[in-house]
């Protein structure tokens, strides 16, 4: 027991006499930069200026560099957002060409049916004929495409095309439409086929 609190005590002296040797040290850097002489001052100064000078330069390299990166992020980042829209665009275009040129195969098959209805049929035939018609007008419909149809109306050539000029009846207005030979059709206010008609003179 008394050799262990001898220990103790020899320990405790050697943490005492090291704290003791730090401090002295302390003591000596701080008497040792007060006795420096002006031109070893300057020195000391020259080498930190220096020295930070170096970190300086490293420091504005770094900020350069990633000035560049950051320039380039933005630039690939906007251009490949040009390249979704752009995408995007020519998804939505080709979409609508393919099915524009898909109305277009079916719109013989209104034609048809017009024309067997202005023929001389049967009544029960007429009315087939009449509920077919229906469903194609509907499809039509579903699909977004309206009918032009200017019968009466003051011909205009957004909607529709002459094939031929006539004298007027009574009471029929000089620039209006006749007769309807082939009915026309629009999707989304953009005309996919002109309505051939007959226009009073």
């Amino acid at each position: 027991m008394e050799e262990k609190n001898l220990n103790e005590e020899i320990v405790s002296d050697e943490e005492f006499h090291n704290a003791d040797e730090v401090e002295n040290t302390e003591e000596q850097d701080k008497l040792d930069v007060e006795s420096l002489t002006e031109e070893q001052a300057k020195t000391i100064l020259s080498e930190v200026l220096e020295s930070n000078s170096e970190i300086i330069k490293d420091l504005v390299k770094a900020q350069e560099e990633s000035e560049k990166f950051k320039d380039n992020w933005y630039r690939t980042t906007a251009e490949f957002e040009n390249y979704k829209k752009r995408n995007q665009d020519l998804r939505k275009t080709s979409y609508q060409e393919g099915k524009v040129d898909a109305i277009k195969n079916i719109l013989v098959i209104g034609d048809t049916l017009d024309r067997a209805l202005s023929m001389d049929i049967d009544e029960k035939a007429k009315q087939g004929i009449e509920l077919i018609q229906k469903q194609f007008i509907e499809t039509m419909k579903a699909l977004g495409v309206e009918e032009i149809n200017p019968i009466g109306e003051i011909f205009t050539p957004e909607t529709a095309e002459a094939i031929a000029i006539v004298d007027g009846g009574e009471g029929e207005e000089s620039g209006t439409v006749k007769q309807v030979f082939k009915k026309g059709y629009k999707l989304t206010d953009k005309t996919i086929r002109y309505a051939q008609v007959v226009v009073v003179k």
